[in-house]
């Protein structure tokens, strides 16, 4: 607990890594508290109230997308589009890097190029706006927060059929999402860790205690069984920071020349420095378990608008939307797999890791440059693919075992799946920039041995 105590202390006489972290404090005090704004025309006391009483949006796609949220989705807030359009034009930016040749020409102009990237970036995620704000509108008030002028519940002093409800409602909805997406890039410029993510990590934590405290209230005479599940969502933590940190170092040798010369001679030498390529087992991130669930959960919510009541093809799709049988884990596990190795072969450019250690002067020890380079970064990135894949595919599937188990359901999503992952990858990056400051100004790091990953 000293050395806990001096190490804020040696944070906090730092003061570029004291104005940043300040920054950034404020920043997700913001954030938080625009989350319990609610909508013009919206009586958040209500909304708070129906929540209470009604857990239609705990489950399922709404479920995730309201923990990124923080809880925003489900009580109609100026924020309840959070940051996903922002992820979702980032990830379409991106991959159209694949596949369009005036945003891959952008990609290697350096800085300018990555600023003009941001930019259409920006722009696309306006239009994603543009069609998820209608879009959550209908569902928060048809699904979520059902508009019914004879319920006991008056969650709208606006009528939702009112032009006055809708028109606002978009741009306030466009704008949150603008400022949230202002916020998270000002936490990455002037704050510590990367703001877009740090924002996410906030959404899903703010729902963790509340998680606890459910498990505990469903039966506080069994405190065994809560302390299991406490030692068990340790035990997940782990291994999440396993999946997330863990490496495979391939060697590598810069060779050096210098020359030196006199009257009388002229010398050679020739020295080499050792390096490594970290290759990610989990190089992918939770992009795979992202991509599954987006496909998993579309079949059915366009069965909802398309086919009628008591269709068995309907009640086959509810089962497929449902995270915790046993149908949509088997295919959502499968396409884990399938989408970790699509993931990981476009954004790891083995060719032009390749290329660049030949341009350097590096070379992989007993392993000729170029294609054979290539070929070898290919097919050892293959073989550690296929274990960070299964790890993968098991921990998204967590949730659904554990709740077989006996863990309430708001807890057992918090034993794997998408939101461990990110928060666990954000906090051990958010780490390693402090513990970067902390070294360089010759300070022991938060960690004992100042590492953050795991070689394998």
């Amino acid at each position: 607990m000293k050395g806990f105590i001096q190490t804020i202390k040696n944070i906090w006489s730092i003061k570029e890594l004291k104005d940043k972290l300040l920054v950034t404090i404020l920043l997700l005090l913001v954030y938080r508290f625009g989350s319990h704004i609610p909508l013009p025309g919206v009586d958040i006391n209500e909304v708070n109230r129906f929540v209470a009483d009604q857990e239609n949006a705990n489950s399922g796609i709404l479920g995730l997308l309201n923990s990124f949220t923080g809880g925003s989705f489900k009580r109609a807030s100026v924020f309840a589009l959070g940051i996903m359009p922002y992820i979702s034009a980032s990830i379409v930016v991106q991959l159209m890097g694949l596949a369009v040749p005036y945003i891959q020409k952008l990609q290697k102009e350096g800085e300018s190029g990555r600023n003009k990237v941001n930019q259409i970036t920006r722009w696309l995620t306006i239009g994603i706006c543009l069609v998820q704000a209608p879009a959550y509108l209908t569902l928060v008030t048809s699904q979520i927060l059902p508009y019914d002028p004879t319920s006991s519940y008056a969650i709208y002093v606006i009528p939702p059929t009112n032009f006055w409800f809708w028109f606002p409602s978009t741009i306030i909805l466009i704008t949150g999402t603008i400022f949230a997406m202002w916020m998270g890039e000002k936490i990455t410029d002037k704050g510590i860790g990367n703001g877009i993510s740090i924002l996410i990590m906030v959404g899903i934590l703010a729902d963790l205690p509340k998680a606890i405290f459910n498990a505990f209230e469903v039966d506080p005479s069994n405190g065994i069984f809560f302390l299991i599940e406490m030692l068990g969502l340790i035990l997940v933590i782990a291994m999440c920071i396993m999946i997330v940190a863990a490496v495979r170092k391939v060697p590598v040798q810069y060779v050096r020349r210098a020359q030196t010369s006199s009257s009388s001679y002229m010398r050679s030498v020739t020295d080499s420095v050792r390096s490594y390529i970290p290759l990610k087992v989990n190089a992918a991130g939770v992009m795979p378990i992202i991509f599954a669930q987006a496909i998993m959960f579309l079949p059915g919510t366009l069965a909802n608008y398309f086919l009628d009541e008591g269709s068995p093809i309907k009640a086959f799709f509810a089962k497929m939307a449902d995270p915790f049988t046993w149908e949509y884990n088997l295919i959502f596990g499968l396409l884990i797999i399938v989408f970790t190795y699509f993931y990981t072969a476009i954004t790891i450019p083995v060719n032009q890791m390749a290329e660049d250690l030949k341009r350097n002067g590096g070379i992989i020890p007993g392993i000729r440059p170029g294609k054979e380079t290539a070929n070898f970064l290919d097919e050892i990135l293959s073989k550690i693919t296929l274990p960070g894949a299964i790890l993968l595919t098991l921990l998204a599937v967590l949730p659904a075992i554990v709740k077989l188990l006996g863990v309430e359901q708001s807890l057992a999503m918090f034993f794997g799946g998408t939101s461990m992952l990110i928060m666990v990858g954000v906090i051990l990056d958010t780490v390693q920039q402090i513990n970067t400051y902390l070294l360089n100004h010759r300070y022991d790091g938060l960690m004992s041995s100042g590492r953050t990953s795991r070689d394998i």
